[in-house]
């Protein structure tokens, strides 16, 4: 047997589970930071920081007292503050002799314990606006009037008149503008070759070009039907089942009707043309005005067939853009959630550590920004999840203090334990559910 076979599948495993472990670690690293930085600004004491599980590998105590360590299981962090029987700071521990009680977690104030408590998800949040807001200040957004900055390489054969700097005014007789594009190019009956009408050096011409978005895979998502048989971003689909393919939405169409038979895909590459079969896999669509479609896809996006010229927008525009994204990633993860629960979706829709992990790699292969745009999402996700009230979680915390602010009393050592077990067994139920979706139930 030769071993050298499996160096490449040993490479992509070690890039999978670098880039999750590197993923999930400044995901932690920040929600026990928030934890941490307003628990001592409200005067709560912390005693240990850790990153990950087990056995310590490096550890140093600040001047604050408290001791930062890394620990050699990479799967999560906490922080244990002064006095705390655990980890999740449930029930009273042992603080070290002539200790103020005003700085254990359970002498502090209700407002400070709460405030502490909901620092972990929010600074999760903040994190994804900040990686939101590094992706739109360095990606830019479009101009109008819509500019060719660079051409995309495409096959021979494709008609290409258009050149670097030409203003976009017109195609096929419609004026369009950088936020119609989509819209004008829907209408558009599928073709090899449009007009356009452009500006070039102040003199207005018409030429010929191709279909403003032709069938070029712009992105591929991880674990698609398309990602799994090798297709790839760049990659231009010349013809679906021997059938030449003329615009994106030939493909889309395709697909859309295919009631998941394979289909025969030729692709053009580096100037090589390579056949691929995929079979279109049913997915659950987050919907713009709420809600999902269920649809046929293979995991190909569309782009159009040029780089447009982008500006750098204002920082209050750029922050309210990332507020935005959050918000859009909050609200169709509680849709979907909503919507699995009610059975209206799959519950394939649940991933877990195996699939987080893959399109942890899958993303970083991609590129610094599509791993920064996932990390976003991820950290939004985590903080959400975070805030659900179950026991355990951080929301259900803020449970045990809301029924203390109610009654002027915390839950009875009792009720804590038996709903911090009830809150573990339905975690580990839904790890165990997100495993077996996996590995097992959803292909």
């Amino acid at each position: 047997m030769d071993v050298t076979q499996f160096l490449p599948q040993f490479g992509n495993l070690a890039f999978t589970l670098i880039a999750f472990v590197v993923a999930l670690s400044i995901i932690v690293a920040i929600h026990e930071y928030g934890h941490y930085i307003v628990g001592r600004w409200t005067g709560i004491k912390a005693e240990v920081f850790s990153l990950g599980f087990g056995p310590v590998l490096f550890s140093r105590t600040d001047r604050h007292g408290t001791r930062w360590q890394v620990a050699a299981l990479p799967l999560g962090g906490y922080v244990k503050f002064l006095g705390d029987a655990n980890a999740a700071s449930v029930g009273a521990g042992s603080a070290p002799a002539g200790t103020d009680r005003r700085h254990t977690m359970l002498g502090a104030p209700l407002w400070a314990r709460a405030a502490t408590v909901a620092a972990g998800p929010f600074a999760n949040f903040l994190l994804t606006i900040v990686l939101f807001l590094v992706l739109i200040l360095t990606q830019g957004r479009p101009v109008d009037p819509l500019t060719i900055e660079r051409l995309e390489p495409l096959p021979p054969g494709y008609v290409q008149d258009l050149r670097e700097g030409d203003q976009i005014l017109a195609i096929a007789g419609r004026s369009v503008t950088v936020d119609s594009l989509a819209d004008v190019a829907a209408e558009l009956p599928s073709a090899a070759t449009v007009d356009y009408r452009i500006r070039r050096d102040d003199e207005e011409l018409t030429v010929p070009g191709p279909f403003p978005f032709p069938p070029v895979a712009a992105s591929v998502s991880p674990n698609s039907a398309a990602w799994d048989v090798g297709i790839r971003a760049g990659d231009v689909v010349l013809e679906l089942d021997g059938r030449p393919v003329q615009a994106f939405d030939d493909l889309v169409e395709a697909v859309r009707v295919s009631d998941g038979r394979p289909m025969g895909l030729l692709i053009w590459r580096d100037g090589q043309e390579h056949e691929f079969t995929v079979v279109p896999r049913r997915a659950d669509m987050p919907l713009p005005g709420g809600g999902f479609e269920t649809r046929w896809l293979v995991g190909l996006s569309a782009a159009p067939f040029f780089e447009a010229r982008t500006e750098t927008p204002g920082l209050p525009t750029a922050i309210g853009d990332a507020v935005g994204q959050l918000w859009f990633v909050l609200s169709s993860s509680l849709s979907g959630i909503g919507h699995m629960l009610t059975g209206a979706i799959s519950t394939c829709n649940l991933s877990g550590p195996v699939g987080i992990a893959e399109t942890s790699g899958a993303m970083a292969s991609q590129g610094t920004s599509s791993f920064l745009s996932f990390l976003a999402v991820l950290s939004a996700a985590v903080g959400l999840m975070n805030l659900f009230p179950i026991p355990v979680l951080d929301g259900g915390h803020l449970v045990f203090h809301a029924w203390e602010a109610v009654t002027g009393r915390p839950p009875g050592d009792r009720a804590l334990r038996v709903l911090m077990a009830a809150g573990l067994s339905l975690l580990l139920t839904l790890m165990f559910w997100a495993v077996a979706n996996d590995l097992f139930l959803c292909p």
